[in-house]
């Protein structure tokens, strides 16, 4: 039996652009392939990301770099083949009564090669910083309007520490439960209740994807070479537990 038995539509909670396909693209790609509908909400437009050299250099640190970014997780959903994705803050992804904010990239710090911390100087629209209960409320209204039968986003470290990516796992859950929703947590590799998806056929169009966000990434070979030079392999692989 597999946790995607009887799942019409998923929504994938995800902190900045370059997220959905990092960490989720193959999952993304094989679910519409098997003609389930994806949505996603992202919660920041990764305002503080570091610019890869080159061509898109000079955004680094300036307001250009989130319409960039915006328009790499265009066209890297498009290629995909997610159906719908909402910008958190933003209706439908935005608790009722409330007026639109704007979350911000909170930036994080490496406490250690592989683990990241709170960045010292994030500001005060920061996504790690706005109150638990306000993200909670906005992710409830886009999970009602969209009603997903599954909703997937990170586990409680948020894969690695991000600041970002741990309040996403916290509000997403605590929507997901509020609302009775299934919740799934991403895994990174196979773990014994967690249940695991060979996902090896999408890496064609997960490496296409990835190309599109070509302000924090390029490919060598298998790898993914982040702006900051960090290699990791591409892993269109993936396991989901449920919490």
């Amino acid at each position: 039996m597999s946790i995607l038995d009887s799942v019409t539509s998923v929504l994938l909670v995800h902190a900045h652009p370059d997220d959905e396909t990092i960490s989720t693209g193959g999952l993304i790609s094989y679910l519409a392939n098997r003609g389930i509908r994806v949505n996603l909400v992202t919660a920041t437009r990764g305002e503080r990301g570091e610019v890869v050299a080159g061509p898109l250099s000079a955004l680094a640190g300036t307001a250009a770099l989130a319409e960039e970014r915006e328009h790499e997780l265009e066209r890297a959903t498009r290629t995909l083949g997610v159906n719908a994705g909402f910008w958190l803050g933003a209706a439908p992804a935005r608790a009722s009564g409330l007026p639109e904010r704007r979350y911000r990239d909170s930036g994080m710090e490496w406490i250690r090669p592989g683990l990241a911390g709170p960045a010292t100087d994030s500001q005060a629209d920061a996504f790690a910083r706005a109150s638990l209960d306000e993200v909670t409320a906005d992710l409830a209204a886009v999970f009602q309007h969209v009603q997903p039968s599954l909703v997937i986003s990170y586990d409680r470290t948020g894969g690695y520490g991000h600041p970002d990516h741990v309040r996403a796992h916290d509000a997403a859950l605590a929507a997901s439960r509020s609302l009775a929703i299934r919740y799934a947590e991403i895994i990174h590799s196979p773990e014994a209740d967690a249940e695991w998806f060979d996902l090896a056929s999408q890496l064609g169009t997960v490496v296409a994807a990835l190309r599109c966000h070509a302000s924090q990434l390029t490919i060598d070979g298998d790898d993914i070479v982040h702006s900051g030079g960090q290699r990791d392999p591409i892993r269109p692989s993936i396991g989901l537990r449920l919490r």
